[in-house]
């Protein structure tokens, strides 16, 4: 299999709906190199919409809900980060179903925009590829979903009749 490589696409303008917003970045840092990557592509796209970020680091993924339920009260949208390597027992797809509904539910019931960057992949090698700025820029797609959803949240609720 011959690995693609994309470079990192410029920053876009910063979207004048999203100055100011508050976006948590939720981090699990099981695998520091990858959690470096996935953070740094994450802030520059946040940087870049022209919002904040404040980052909390978990110990691991399955951690990443309950910090989301805990704290995102205070925040406009979340972006959660991490890295679920299968290994040799079931425990992966505990991690990787588990963390990933959570957030799906915490989502939905409080109509908060989102973006899961929790990769799940079979092999270190394929986590580099996605976590990395200068490829799949993973981390950074996740918060710009999370700015994307935000941006609907915010027009669907300035177009409501008051």
């Amino acid at each position: 299999m011959v690995a693609q490589t994309r470079a990192a696409t410029a920053p876009k303008p910063a979207d004048p709906a999203l100055a100011g917003a508050r976006i948590l970045v939720v981090e699990a840092r099981y695998y520091d190199a990858l959690a470096d990557e996935l953070l740094a592509g994450a802030l520059a796209a946040i940087e870049a919409a022209g919002a904040q970020a404040t980052v909390v680091t978990v110990p691991g993924a399955l951690e990443i809900p309950a910090a989301v339920a805990i704290l995102a009260d205070d925040y406009d949208a979340v972006v959660a980060l991490g890295c679920v390597i299968r290994g040799e027992t079931g425990h992966y797809d505990i991690v990787a179903g588990e963390s990933a509904r959570a957030l799906m539910d915490l989502s939905v019931q409080r109509r908060l925009p989102l973006g899961n960057g929790i990769l799940t992949v079979e092999t270190e090698a394929q986590a580099l590829e996605r976590a990395r700025v200068a490829e799949m820029n993973k981390g950074g797609g996740a918060a710009e979903a999370a700015l994307g959803v935000l941006a609907l949240k915010r027009a669907a609720e300035a177009a409501r009749p008051r």
